[in-house]
């Protein structure tokens, strides 16, 4: 069992986000309607697994570094370094540089993305 299952990252322009998330993790999300004032941008994943998304709409605030909302971690693939160079491109700005953790837990970095949201990269390596 995971402690988490499912994500959202709040996104006042959803086209900007997913072009950000797209272009920094090199992957395609898939954009869903949730009615007339909500859109969501999905984060590819497997079933049975851990899932999110980024979602639009009235009331939803980005999650900043005044320690406002969730810190959430996404995969940093194929490693941390190759996806914090495409950062810059992206218009995004590292918060935290790279750290590396204690026994082989791997390395991790802050980012503030496109839409003011501060996420957790992780790798290995």
């Amino acid at each position: 069992m995971n402690a988490l299952n499912w994500f959202e990252i709040p996104a006042r322009d959803i086209a900007r986000a997913q072009a950000f998330y797209e272009q920094l993790l090199g992957a395609a999300l898939r954009r869903e309607d949730m009615g007339p004032e909500r859109a969501l941008a999905v984060f590819p994943y497997t079933e049975p697994g851990v899932g999110g998304c980024l979602m639009s709409g009235p009331g939803l605030a980005p999650a900043g570094a005044d320690g406002s909302g969730a810190l959430i971690y996404l995969a940093a693939s194929p490693t941390l370094d190759a996806v914090l160079a495409r950062l810059p491109a992206c218009g995004g700005r590292l918060v935290t540089p790279k750290v590396t953790l204690p026994d082989g837990m791997g390395v991790f970095a802050h980012i503030e993305d496109s839409e003011g949201n501060v996420v957790g990269l992780h790798a290995q390596t």
